[in-house]
């Protein structure tokens, strides 16, 4: 910082280098005036040391309040503008004024975004329990006529427009995720069963089996969000199976006592160089691309939920032997530090 400082101050510094040859070269050309070149030395080091000096005394005082302003920048905090360093030169004060006038016009800016998204996310809720109500009434008429084959293609595609409905108001309701959260306990086995019930059409229509294997686990969560983890997964791994392929769900309780649910697909797999960003928002991979059937949302929001209420996704894959989407539930002690974390 120093030499930035030197380099700011450059032309006083060339200034006083200037004057101080000058009073030299005037001195040796003024006749009346007899200086030994002794004293001259002396008078020039004399001057190039106080000088010094003075440089580092500004340097020290002019500087603090940007050395506050830099050590603050490395540990920002949401009350940094209480904590701004009080200026003592007149650039401090205008820095000062500017910054505290940058926070409230943000604050206004961000204050005028989360309205809008409110009211967005609000449009959104209303729209699709609107859209809700034909939907409801198509799928009385579908249960009605099931014999019907026709029917039973028309339910395929009515579980589709479900879900993606459904995924729409999750996403509307995931900003307020902590104050819809209701903790109780939950058998894994049933949760995922209930998915696969939901989606027992779409399986029928493209003939994929599922079952279960391993031990039940028990434990505590939101079961609303917890199922909806599960319904990203299992409509992934339903869309990328082939025709009569079959969804292994294997249930278990390791050492460290965490719930842990498998669920293992026959479909192409994904590639090693996808794998790391099958979670990021958008990203659909080469299956995605291939099959032109991917939003890149479903394993994001899934990671998003699961990150906020105490599971891990896992993902692993050796293609073309399908894919394996594992949940780890986190243990009492750690799920209950995750849930604090939530509500401070």
């Amino acid at each position: 910082m120093f030499l930035r400082y030197v380099a700011y101050k450059k032309s006083w510094i060339v200034l006083f280098l200037a004057l101080l040859v000058f009073t030299d070269v005037l001195i040796l050309l003024d006749h009346g005036i007899a200086v030994h070149a002794g004293s001259m030395i002396y008078l020039n080091v004399l001057f190039l040391l106080v000088f010094a000096v003075f440089l580092g005394w500004r340097y020290k005082t002019e500087t603090k309040y940007a050395a506050a302003l830099a050590a603050r920048s490395q540990e920002m905090h949401e009350d940094w503008l209480e904590t701004l360093p009080k200026p003592a030169f007149y650039p401090d004060e205008v820095t000062n004024d500017i910054l505290r006038a940058a926070d409230l016009f943000y604050r206004r800016k961000l204050s005028d975004v989360k309205q809008a998204q409110l009211i967005e996310n609000d449009f959104t809720s209303s729209w699709i329990h609107e859209v809700k109500a034909p939907l409801t009434a198509m799928k009385l008429t579908i249960d009605a006529n099931r014999s019907d084959p026709a029917i039973r293609k028309i339910e395929a595609e009515w579980l589709r427009i479900h879900l993606l409905i459904d995924r729409q108001l999750h996403m509307a309701r995931l900003p307020s995720l902590e104050s819809d959260y209701v903790l109780e306990p939950a058998s894994v086995r049933r949760l995922a069963a209930e998915e696969v019930r939901d989606l027992a059409s779409w399986c029928m229509e493209k003939n994929i089996a599922v079952e279960f294997e391993g031990e039940d686990a028990e434990v505590v969560t939101d079961r609303k969000w917890c199922r909806f983890i599960l319904r990203q997964l299992l409509t992934n791994a339903v869309k990328y199976s082939p025709e009569g392929g079959i969804i292994v769900i294997g249930t278990s309780v390791t050492e460290n006592g965490n719930a842990v649910l498998n669920m293992k697909d026959e479909g192409p797999g994904i590639a090693a160089h996808d794998l790391p960003r099958i979670f990021d928002k958008g990203f659909t991979g080469g299956n995605g691309r291939i099959q032109n059937a991917a939003t890149g949302l479903g394993l994001y929001l899934a990671q998003t939920v699961a990150s906020k209420i105490g599971i891990t996704l896992q993902a692993q894959s050796e293609p073309p032997n399908g894919t394996n989407m594992r949940m780890i539930f986190a243990v009492k002690n750690e799920f209950e530090e995750i849930r604090r974390g939530m509500l401070t």
